[in-house]
């Protein structure tokens, strides 16, 4: 039968290239990652402060981002495009939330005589004198050393 010549040119399918294989598991290894990236990206900073491997990343990184927040105000000073008692409120938004960020203490909401006794006691001479040269009209406050102050107690905070 004719037919039956033609059979000879028939075979399996070819097999893979080997980088195939090779871009799949990357993929596979990107998509997991990611997932990962964002089921941590999303944790609440009390679940972060409580994992070990992460704990000192997340506290590294949220002292970076309160520091540049401080350093950008403290431009923003400088520059005149912020007043004094402006600067002082933006320095004391910064530095109660990153107190919250890093301790899970609400020191947005609570007043200086609470913070005085309890794990924000280093933070309340800042605060303080944040407090001061914001509603003191009389303050002779440095607001460029009091933006110091503040990124210093943002980057020391353990």
């Amino acid at each position: 039968m004719p037919g039956d010549d033609l059979l000879r040119f028939i075979g399996g399918p070819l097999p893979l290239p080997g980088w195939w294989t090779l871009l799949a598991v990357l993929l596979v290894v990107v998509a997991v990652g990611w997932c990962v990236g964002v089921v941590l990206w999303t944790l609440p900073p009390a679940r972060l402060r409580r994992i070990p491997v992460l704990r000192n990343l997340h506290a590294k990184l949220v002292r970076r981002r309160f520091s540049k927040t401080i350093a950008d105000t403290t431009a923003r000073y400088q520059a005149r495009a912020l007043t004094g008692p402006q600067a002082s409120a933006a320095y004391g938004r910064a530095v109660r939330s990153f107190l919250f960020v890093a301790t899970g203490v609400r020191a947005q909401y609570l007043h200086l005589a609470e913070l005085r006794d309890g794990e924000l006691a280093r933070a309340v001479p800042v605060l303080t004198r944040l407090h001061d040269a914001q509603f003191n009209a009389d303050s002779r406050a440095d607001v460029t050393a009091l933006g110091r102050s503040a990124e210093e107690l943002i980057r020391t905070w353990s």
